[in-house]
């Protein structure tokens, strides 16, 4: 292993758009929903492990997750667990994990990875994620890591890349789409030059804060700030400094305004642990097309529904085609899969706070 290789995971998100089995106290990165033993947190770090040396491994996490990530990672040192004081977005997360590492190795090579990915190849996974730390290593550019879209996703990121290739399938990017309309999405997959974004970027630390420097005005204050904080005796990130910092995620903020950005077109096999809807599109499902998520179900004349049930439920179902069927706690929310919209009001709806 490289002692330049780094790798920063972000386990700070709240998860919203797996709720009610995702819920802000106890996000699906702290999850095990796959019913591997291991939630998806433990899985991002046993993965990573197999390519970064341990104490190369940085966890960013908001203040209020903290207690999870200990209770998670026992073996991670204190120092390695970076306090995210206030949700400002992945922009001021890296940002501060950057400086945070390249106090420690100046010419560091840093995976970004979510805490909340199915990887279904780790060996290949590895093979791709090495090849990309050596690129920027080697060449000074940022990357980001695609997968050739398969269906029109309306819940990804889209990559468009570009006919200026490098060795090991890297191309310079040409557009970043975020989140298509459904014409779009299929135009993007019947194109077949857009990949889905994975979220997955790989960079120096050094030419990372640079490019924040240059792009984003609003940091001529705050990264400055953030550099002499990582320096000190003490390196708590105080939330003074992420109060005066935009709440930006690190493609908008960074990865779509660089023009040194390129794309990898990898091979892993990926899903998103994002929506309801996108799981059922990449989980194994039954002769019936029903995906049961580590769950005890019995489904009469039931059809491409998806059920998440806590350990001690048990589900009997009759007669449902294309429905959520989701519990944890206190609530069960039975909904259309593709009424999104509802989902979505009913995450942010007061009386189920």
């Amino acid at each position: 292993m490289s002692n330049r290789n780094f790798c920063l995971i972000l386990a700070g998100g709240i998860g919203k758009r797996l709720w009610p089995v995702s819920r802000s106290s106890k996000p699906k990165q702290f999850l095990d929903l796959c019913g591997t033993g291991r939630t998806l947190l433990q899985q991002t770090y046993d993965r990573v492990s197999q390519f970064v040396d341990a104490d190369k491994i940085y966890i960013s996490t908001n203040v209020q997750y903290l207690p999870l990530v200990y209770e998670q990672l026992p073996q991670v040192d204190d120092m390695h667990i970076l306090e995210e004081p206030l949700r400002r977005g992945t922009l001021a997360s890296v940002t501060w994990g950057m400086a945070m590492i390249r106090k420690i190795e100046p010419e560091a090579r840093v995976l970004v990875t979510p805490a909340d990915q199915l990887i279904l190849r780790e060996d290949v996974f590895a093979k791709d994620m090495l090849e990309g730390l050596d690129f920027v290593g080697n060449t000074g550019n940022m990357l980001v890591m695609g997968i050739k879209a398969t269906r029109p996703e309306t819940g990804y990121g889209y990559i468009q890349k570009s006919d200026v290739g490098h060795k090991n399938d890297i191309y310079r990017v040409k557009t970043f789409s975020e989140k298509p309309a459904p014409e779009f999405a299929r135009m993007f997959v019947q194109d077949g030059g857009f990949l889905w974004n994975t979220g997955l970027q790989v960079f120096r630390a050094d030419t990372f804060l640079n490019t924040v420097l240059d792009l984003q005005s609003d940091y001529q204050v705050g990264l400055p700030r953030m550099l002499a904080q990582a320096e000190s005796d003490d390196p708590k990130l105080v939330p003074e400094v992420f109060q005066i910092l935009p709440n930006l995620s690190l493609a908008v903020g960074v990865l779509e305004k660089a023009n040194n950005v390129y794309v990898k077109e990898c091979t892993f096999g990926w899903a998103d642990m994002g929506t309801w809807a996108s799981l059922y599109e990449d989980l194994p499902a039954d002769e019936s097309g029903n995906v049961v998520m580590n769950s005890k179900a019995y489904l009469y004349e039931c059809t491409n529904n998806i059920i998440s049930l806590p350990k001690d439920r048990i589900a009997v179902v009759k007669g449902l085609d294309d429905y959520v069927i989701a519990e944890e706690g206190e609530i069960l929310m039975i909904c259309p899969r593709g009424d999104a919209a509802t989902m979505r009001r009913m995450h942010t709806d007061t009386k189920f706070k």
